[in-house]
């Protein structure tokens, strides 16, 4: 719709929309959804990687650093270093030694470097530290790629300097270029996608921060190999500070971005001052809730991201702009993060978005609350959702135990271990789990169970929530008991909880959905007041419509069918859609058109698309 308005859109950093290794567009699938131009990183799992613990050295040093670099001697004393060469990508060699609390480790690696440690520059670069330049490390060497303007795939060598920027900063480098060359009076719409703040958590520049460099060095991002419960407890500590640096170092590199467009200016504090002259509208949000560990009262950790509850969908959202009137206010009304398509539209002066669309859309308009303090609500109710991922074979994700709870969001065995987890699926970290691994948590608990061991309380593998302006109902869906009693044997049963909260989002002090305030009695299923019994049938109702919104195309479809043949959703079953699931077929794994959800598209969705062709899916 941009586009169509004389747009032109660029995407920067982060992209976590697809994987590229099931897309048949591969590395240039930022370019087939139709963005004109994408700078960032396009990583396996769409996270960051792995943090590299030999900090570049080779297999030999694997697990010394696990901040990714080479600390000081009195942070190491057996495998740090205050002075060392270091290497650049192109051969150049420096030789530093620590200063103003920074060991020379840490400024090597935020130079985009390897530190040899306590030695000097050698006139050949060491084997170990040629071959180390091929290493990813989290948000310090990222997997670069860039289509341009043309829809090219252009990957960017870890040898290059733009690979080995730190991911706060290397988004907005980019973003600023791209304004800049922008035509005069030609629109533009830029997203600057952040993964950082984001596990696995690191040191950012000092440069960005207002900590003691020192202290900041001194920070553990995980926990070394057979650590004790006191080591354990301060990794926890410290990586609870990293996050908060991350995010200080995010609103440095926001600030930038801003006043290197003419967007705004900065007062004598440092803060941000809108340039009155700017016809630039700013939009900044979050799109999940904080990782537990992280998150800070009056919020719950326990129910953070990955959850329905507010801690994990309750996220900040700043506008700002020419379009603002009466600026520096709070608007209480709920918006969803769909509502943002519509308020794109609306600011590029495009009334009739429904009417472009084929089908209805979740979006509410949005700018009348920026244009009319005191707007009445647009959303009667709001929605959210949270699933699990298909894994090929047709399998979810595996379990993970995260101190004292189980989960089965994260989507591999190293995503687990860069969230400080213990892996319980394939290839486990406890020699006496099958090494098929499990594939529930409720079996974790089986393991524990067997063991005389403290069973861990299961997160829902799914849930629904509904909420008004007062109220909010969440259903969460379990495969075992969330929190199984300690004298019984765990099952593996299916378990559905149905909760009811009074919320009241109070700025300083707001009533969010913990567990000691759900309204249902357990005797009967109900709240107790009958005023809030209505208001419960109510959300019920609303949760079935929206859950029955969602109908497969055709309706009644034969045992082992489960998605929407028509996987393009355009209304109709017909050659386009098998054109595109050949395309997916050919790039392996799920997608779109995996209409049996086996994890893999192949012949048999393609049989089922054919036999299918011609029939005509209405989406009201």
């Amino acid at each position: 719709m941009l586009k169509a308005q004389g747009y032109e859109n660029a995407l920067f950093g982060k992209f976590h929309v697809g994987l590229q290794q099931n897309n048949p567009f591969g590395y240039a699938m930022i370019s087939a959804l139709g963005w004109d131009y994408y700078y960032g990183w396009l990583d396996e799992t769409g996270d960051p990687s792995s943090i590299d613990t030999s900090a570049g050295l080779g297999d030999a040093y694997e697990g010394r650093y696990l901040c990714g670099f080479v600390p000081g001697r009195d942070q190491d004393p057996t495998y740090g270093a205050d002075t060392g060469a270091c290497y650049s990508a192109d051969g150049q060699c420096s030789e530093m030694v620590a200063a103003g609390g920074i060991p020379p480790g840490r400024a090597c690696r935020d130079s985009g470097g390897i530190l040899d440690p306590a030695q000097a520059c050698n006139t050949t670069m060491p084997a170990n530290i040629q071959s180390g330049f091929s290493n990813l490390s989290a948000h310090y060497v990222s997997p670069l790629w860039i289509n341009d303007e043309n829809g090219q795939a252009i990957q960017v060598p870890l040898t290059d300097s733009r690979a080995r920027t730190f991911r706060g900063i290397a988004p907005v480098d980019s973003a600023i270029d791209w304004i800049a060359s922008r035509a005069k009076n030609q629109p533009w719409s830029a997203t600057v996608s952040f993964s950082s703040a984001h596990t696995p958590v690191m040191q950012p520049p000092q440069a960005l921060l207002s900590a003691e460099s020192d202290a900041v060095s001194r920070l553990l991002c995980a926990a070394p190999e057979g650590a004790t419960q006191e080591v354990l407890n301060q990794v926890s500590i410290d990586q609870r500070e990293l996050t908060t640096l991350m995010i200080e170092a995010l609103d440095a590199e926001l600030s930038r971005l801003l006043v290197s467009i003419g967007a705004a200016t900065l007062g004598d504090d440092q803060s941000l001052i809108l340039n009155p002259d700017s016809n630039t509208m700013i939009v900044i949000l979050g799109d999940n809730g904080t990782l537990g560990y992280s998150v800070k009262l009056p919020f719950d950790s326990d129910r953070a991201k990955g959850t329905a509850y507010q801690t994990g969908v309750w996220v900040p959202l700043i506008v700002a702009g020419p379009l603002v009137d009466s600026p520096d206010r709070t608007v209480a009304n709920m918006v969803n993060v769909a509502d943002l398509y519509q308020l794109f539209a609306e600011i590029a002066g495009i009334d009739n978005v429904q009417e472009l669309v084929p089908r209805t859309l979740d979006a509410v308009p949005m700018l009348t609350y920026l244009t009319t303090p005191g707007a009445d609500s647009q959303r009667a109710y709001n929605f959210t959702q949270v699933g699990n991922n298909q894994q090929a074979g047709g399998t979810i994700n595996q379990p993970c135990s995260l101190g004292s709870s189980c989960s089965q969001i994260p989507v591999s065995k190293s995503v687990c271990h860069d969230n400080g987890g213990v892996w319980w699926g394939a290839e486990p970290d406890y020699a006496d789990v099958p090494a098929s691994g499990y594939t529930q948590c409720c079996e974790v608990n089986q393991y524990q169970y067997e063991r005389e061991q403290t069973m861990f309380n299961l997160q829902p593998l799914s849930a629904e929530a509904v909420r008004n302006d007062f109220y909010k109902l969440v259903v969460n869906h379990f495969v075992g008991e969330p929190a199984p009693p300690a004298d019984e044997y765990p099952t593996c049963d299916p378990v559905d909880s149905i909760e009811f909260y009074q919320v009241d989002e109070t700025e300083h002090d707001p009533q969010i959905d913990r567990e000691q305030d759900n309204l249902v009695n357990p005797a009967t299923g109900l709240p107790d007041d009958p005023a809030q019994q209505a208001v419960f049938a109510e959300l019920m109702d609303q949760l079935d419509l929206i859950m029955d919104s969602v109908q497969p195309c055709p309706p009644g479809p034969p045992e082992g069918y489960l998605a929407s043949i028509d996987g393009n959703q355009d209304g109709v079953v017909d050659g386009v859609d098998l054109d595109n699931l050949n395309g997916f077929a050919a790039a392996g794994g799920s997608s779109w058109y995996d209409v049996n959800e086996s994890g893999t598209t192949d012949a048999t969705d393609h049989a089922l698309v054919n036999d299918y062709l011609g029939i005509e899916c209405p989406y009201e």
